[in-house]
């Protein structure tokens, strides 16, 4: 049986090269100068961190034996918070000290991914107090929520936002449920306020079957979507085209390796464009990451400590 959804720990509350990103949608650029990452084909690979336990710059340390290229193109940092206001009843962007530690030192923990070419997007998620994505009662509510997180990004140089519609528990603290408009209004907001960078969805919870709003479907304002059932094979549903889907998850070290390589090679003979992993780590992946590396880019993958 696999996991339905990562392990979480919270305190207190919780890239592509540039070519291969114009390619695939991701038109994302950073503040920093980037660094044109050695030339790759295949899929794009995803990487969730678990800044609350582990260091962004994992990422950074693996690359393909053949060619040298970045082993993974975009990595989430996972994860800030849309918490609850009760005083002004309203949503508000949350960063629990882990999130906020990566933010205030951009210089050491984000600059060195985007310099090798790696696109670093923040993951926000739901946080029990009963705001979510699903549930803004207004439009003007979803903009002013799109506008943090756009000021965000923009505040410290990050490639775009990802959207993880889990433990929202809608209805908290008087909250209301999940209506149609909402998400439609978050994300085409958001889009405004960010043409050119990423939008993704971890393809789950109320948000994610409420893309389609008044003769408005967000859709295609997303670049990539994901299943979120790590160990397993599914099909966003979303009408993306198959380059920015990715129904393989894996969790680095919690999946087998086995798995992992026919996830890979299924990607790769039905045309997927994206590969995800979960929680990489500060030990030495190698073999973990090698397993599909090997059926996306027929190549193993080099850990550089």
């Amino acid at each position: 049986m696999f996991t339905p959804v990562r392990s979480r720990v919270r305190t207190a509350a919780l890239a592509l090269s540039a070519i291969a990103a114009l390619a695939l949608g991701a038109t994302a650029t950073s503040g920093a100068a980037a660094v044109a990452a050695a030339a790759k084909q295949g899929p794009t690979s995803v990487a969730y961190v678990e800044v609350n336990n582990n260091s962004m710059l994992n990422v950074g340390k693996y690359t393909l034996a053949n060619g040298g290229g970045n082993v993974f193109d975009v990595a989430v940092i996972f994860a800030a918070n849309i918490n609850y206001d009760t005083g002004r009843k309203a949503a508000t962007l949350y960063f629990n000290e882990n999130v906020q530690r990566v933010l205030d030192n951009t210089a050491t923990q984000i600059r060195p991914l985007q310099q090798k070419g790696i696109k670093v997007v923040l993951s926000v998620l739901g946080n029990h107090q009963g705001a979510g994505f699903a549930n803004f009662p207004s439009q003007q509510a979803a903009s002013t929520f799109a506008k943090q997180l756009a000021d965000t990004v923009a505040k410290y140089g990050l490639d775009g936002i990802d959207f993880d519609d889990e433990y929202a528990e809608y209805g908290n603290n008087g909250t209301g449920q999940p209506n149609a408009s909402s998400f439609v209004y978050l994300v085409s907001a958001l889009r405004t306020d960010m043409p050119n960078k990423i939008i993704s969805l971890y393809n789950i919870g109320p948000a994610a079957s409420r893309l389609s709003y008044g003769g408005v479907d967000v859709s295609s304002k997303f670049n990539y979507a994901w299943n979120p059932y790590y160990g397993s094979w599914q099909v966003p549903g979303i009408a993306l085209p198959k380059s920015k889907l990715s129904p393989a998850a894996v969790e680095i070290g919690g999946t087998s390796q086995s798995t992992a390589a026919s996830l890979a090679r299924r990607t790769v003979s039905e045309g997927y464009g994206v590969y995800l992993t979960y929680n990489l780590d500060g030990a030495n992946r190698s073999a973990d990451v090698s397993a599909f590396t090997r059926e996306l880019y027929g190549s193993d993958a080099r850990y550089t400590p």
